[in-house]
């Protein structure tokens, strides 16, 4: 299955949490964050959103930060990917 985005929607796949702290301790996955780095699997294509002109400034490949609660968690092919509006998306990782 596929899935295409719609309108001013971006499609992520969350990028995995750190597995040990800067000083070498290794975490349980309980211990872990919510990763909130991931990376542009699919862009939607803007136009009138709501009334106002969106122009999709993300592209696939891009690595992005987003709100840490933000989208629709859903589950193609066994692969857990994330849909969002490009207004959750807070920063792209150069």
């Amino acid at each position: 299955m596929k899935l295409k985005p719609l309108a001013d929607r971006v499609i992520l796949k969350m990028l995995e949490a750190e597995e040990t702290t800067k000083g070498g301790i290794i975490l349980t996955s309980a211990a872990k964050e919510k990763p909130e780095i991931a990376e542009v699997l699919a862009v939607g294509p803007g136009g009138n959103v709501d009334g106002k002109e969106v122009v999709m400034t993300v592209k696939v490949g891009d690595k992005v930060v987003t709100s840490k609660y933000s989208g629709t968690q859903v589950k193609v092919d066994g692969e857990e990917l994330t849909i969002v509006r490009q207004g959750d998306i807070l920063a792209i990782v150069e």
